[in-house]
């Protein structure tokens, strides 16, 4: 059976938008998933569908969130497939020390990618930036905290996009290839 990652934007950051985890794994059951986990608190979930696009997954897993948890997020949603591709098309292949410094960059849209290359004017090396067919990627190599370009991926210049630091993205690729 086909496996989905949803990735929540910005939620249970702070006392705003907090979405548990336990009740994303109920809504996501009720709505007709199947198999369904989550990782960590800040809003990823894997789960079975045996039809459905990504973008219709997205836009229902909103509208439902909105409704009866009454967040409003955005979500983004790609196939385990459209995962491993993301992660084996990284150009950038960081240590394993700096994985919670590497940010992914998700798109539920590809053509949204292009307004994220206004984040490479801002990159300050040993920092690193790339746009890729699928996602975005940046390392911070001083700490995102520290890093114009990570604050600008993680603010306005991303709105469109969700970030993920790598060693999550790992787990959810681990997760979704089971």
């Amino acid at each position: 059976m086909p496996k989905f990652v949803a990735l929540l934007r910005g939620v249970n950051v702070g006392t705003a938008k907090r979405v548990p985890m336990a009740e994303l794994r109920a809504l996501l059951t009720r709505l007709g998933y199947s198999n369904v986990s989550t990782l960590l608190n800040s809003g990823n979930a894997v789960f079975d569908s045996t039809k459905g696009a990504p973008v219709k997954h997205a836009a229902g897993i909103a509208a439902a969130i909105a409704g009866q948890l009454n967040v409003e997020v955005p979500v983004i949603v790609k196939s385990a497939k459209e995962l491993a591709g993301i992660v084996a098309d990284n150009p950038i292949r960081p240590e394993a020390s700096v994985h919670s410094r590497f940010l992914v960059a998700f798109v539920q849209d590809t053509k949204a990618l292009s307004s994220l290359a206004a984040v490479e004017s801002l990159v300050v090396p040993p920092e690193q930036f790339a746009v890729g067919k699928h996602a975005a990627y940046l390392l911070c190599a001083n700490g995102i905290l520290e890093s114009k370009a990570g604050t600008a991926l993680l603010g306005r210049a991303g709105r469109e996009a969700t970030t993920r630091n790598w060693a999550t993205v790992l787990k959810l690729h681990a997760l979704a290839s089971a």
